[in-house]
C-alpha cells in the first residue's frame, strides 16, 4: 500500500481564516510530503475542489460567513466521499458525537501537535475518495427505491428488523446499497435520534482500524498527543454501521467477538473497562458462511452478527427497477440544476438492457454524466449509445434459458473482459479505469480481486 505521505495524488486542501494557522498547517504537511493548498474562506474552497482533486479537506469549525459544519455539507452534497476533518478549540465527545453525525471523517482539537495531524491525515486519506474520482452528484435518497418485488420484500424486512433491535448483517455487491439499508435500520428504530456512525473496514490497516474502533488514551502510541474516543465509544445508544466486516484480520474479529459478548471496551492504552449501549449492523460483499467453512472468519462472530442477515439484490436482477432510478435520478438532477430533462422511452429500454456491474452506484454516476454532457431537454437513445461507448460500459444482458451456473459464469467473464479493457484503453491507471466502467475506484478493486485480476 502506498503511503500517503508519499502519493503524489494524497493532495490536501487546507481551510482556516487565519492565515497565520493556514501557512503552519500547510508547512507541516508539506514536509511530510503531501499537496497543499491553503484557503482562507469556505467559498474559496468550493472554488479549490472545483479546479483541482483533492484526497482530504481540512478545515477549521468556526469560521466567518462560512463556518466549517456549512462547508462539509456543501462538500458532501458534491463530493460524497470526500473527507472533510474538523479542528476545533472546543473539542469533547459531544463535539465528537455531532461532527461524526454530520459526516466528519475525524476532528482535531486544539492544541495538537504535528505528529497527531499527520496521523489523523493518514486515516483520512485511507478511507476517503479522491475528488477528482466522480463527477459532483446528488446525495443518494434515503428511501430503499424499487417496485421489484425482491425490493418489496426487502423493505419489510428492514422495517421488521429495524423494530427488532437486533445486530444485523446486510449482504450485496457493491453499489447495491447496503449503506442505504443501515441507514434505513437505525431511521426505523427507537434509536433514531442518536448517533449513527459508520466506518469501513477495509479502508484501513489493522492497527487504525483498532483505534477508530476504540478509541485511545493519550500516549498510547506515537501520534497519540490526547484521548481520543473510538467510534464504538461515539454510538453509544445509537448505531454502529461497519462496512466490509469480512475483511477485518483475525486479531480485530477476536476483539469485536469480545465487545459484542460483553457489551464494553478497552480504549488502547487502557485497561479501564467501559459499558456501551450500542446498535451494530454489519455489511460486506463477501459470502461470510463459505469464509467461515474456509477457516478465514470467525464462526462464532459470524453468528453474532448475522442475528438478522438481509441480502440487498444486485441491479441485474431487477432490471425493471432500472428504468424507474433512471427517471428518479434524471428528475433530481433537473430539479438541482434547475434544466428541465426527460429520457425517452427507447433510453430508458436500452438502459434496462445493461448489466450494471457497478449496480445502483453506477447507473447513477452514468445517468449524471448522461444529463451533464448531453445538450438536452430529452435525453436520447443515441445519447445513452454514446455515452455508454465512451464509458467502456459492456454488452447488454441477453436473457437465456440457461442454468443460474452458467448465467453467473457468463456475467463473471463478460465482467473480466470489460475491467481488461478498462485497464487496457486507461494504460493500467486504475482510477482512469474506474471512470471508464463508471463505478468508484474502491468498487473496480473489489472487482479486481473477486475476479483473480489484483
Amino acid at each position: 500500500m502506498v503511503d500517503p505521505a508519499s502519493d503524489p495524488f494524497a493532495a490536501v486542501l487546507v481551510v482556516d481564516d487565519d492565515s497565520a494557522v493556514g501557512a503552519v498547517l500547510g508547512a507541516q504537511l508539506r514536509q511530510a510530503g503531501h499537496a497543499v493548498t491553503v484557503v482562507t474562506s469556505g467559498a474559496r474552497a468550493l472554488a479549490a475542489l472545483e479546479e483541482a482533486p483533492f484526497a482530504v479537506v481540512v478545515t477549521d469549525l468556526r469560521m466567518p460567513d462560512m463556518d466549517g459544519r456549512r462547508l462539509m455539507t456543501e462538500i458532501h452534497a458534491r463530493w460524497p466521499e470526500l473527507p472533510v476533518v474538523l479542528i476545533t478549540a472546543h473539542g469533547s465527545v459531544a463535539v465528537a458525537v455531532e461532527a461524526m453525525k454530520a459526516g466528519a471523517a475525524d476532528f482535531l482539537q486544539k492544541p495538537f501537535d504535528r505528529e497527531e495531524l499527520l496521523f489523523v491525515i493518514r486515516k483520512a486519506v485511507k478511507v476517503g475518495k479522491y475528488a477528482g474520482d466522480a463527477v459532483p452528484q446528488q446525495p443518494e435518497t434515503k428511501e430503499i427505491f424499487g417496485a421489484s418485488e425482491s425490493m418489496s420484500e426487502l423493505r419489510d424486512l428492514v422495517a421488521r428488523a429495524a423494530r427488532s433491535g437486533a445486530t444485523v448483517l446486510v449482504r450485496g455487491e457493491s453499489g447495491t446499497g447496503k449503506e442505504l439499508v443501515a441507514r434505513a435500520i437505525h431511521d426505523g428504530s427507537a434509536r433514531r435520534e442518536k448517533p449513527f456512525i459508520k466506518l469501513h473496514c477495509a479502508a484501513l490497516p489493522d492497527t487504525l482500524l483498532e483505534s477508530e474502533l476504540f478509541g485511545y488514551e493519550k500516549g498510547a502510541f506515537t501520534g497519540a498527543a490526547q484521548r481520543k474516543p473510538g467510534r464504538i465509544e461515539l454510538s453509544h445508544e445509537g448505531t454502529l454501521f461497519l462496512d466490509e466486516i469480512g475483511d477485518i484480520t483475525p486479531a480485530t474479529q477476536v476483539k469485536l467477538l469480545r465487545v459484542l459478548q460483553e457489551r464494553e471496551i478497552e480504549r488502547l492504552g487502557s485497561t479501564k473497562a467501559i459499558k456501551i449501549d450500542v446498535r451494530f449492523v454489519a455489511a460486506t460483499h463477501r459470502d461470510l458462511a463459505a469464509m467461515v467453512a474456509a477457516g478465514t472468519f470467525r464462526e462464532d462472530l459470524y453468528y453474532r452478527l448475522a442475528v438478522v442477515p438481509l441480502e440487498v439484490p444486485p441491479l441485474r436482477a431487477r432490471p425493471g427497477d432500472v428504468e424507474l432510478l433512471a427517471t428518479r435520478f434524471v428528475a433530481g438532477h433537473a430539479a438541482s440544476t434547475g434544466r428541465p430533462f426527460s429520457l425517452e422511452p427507447a433510453a430508458l429500454a436500452r438502459l434496462a438492457s445493461e448489466r450494471w456491474p457497478g449496480n445502483v452506484r453506477q447507473l447513477q454516476n452514468f445517468v449524471e454524466r448522461l444529463t451533464v454532457l448531453s445538450d438536452g431537454p430529452v435525453l436520447t437513445l443515441a445519447d445513452v449509445e454514446r455515452e455508454l461507448r465512451r464509458s467502456g460500459t459492456p454488452t447488454p444482458l441477453v436473457a437465456s434459458p440457461s442454468t443460474s451456473a452458467t448465467l453467473e459464469s457468463a456475467v463473471q467473464t463478460a465482467g473480466r473482459d470489460a475491467v481488461r479493457e478498462a485497464l487496457s484503453r486507461a494504460k493500467g491507471n486504475k482510477t482512469l479505469a474506474a471512470r471508464i466502467l463508471g463505478v468508484s475506484r474502491r468498487a473496480l478493486y473489489y472487482k479486481l480481486e473477486e475476479l483473480g485480476l489484483s
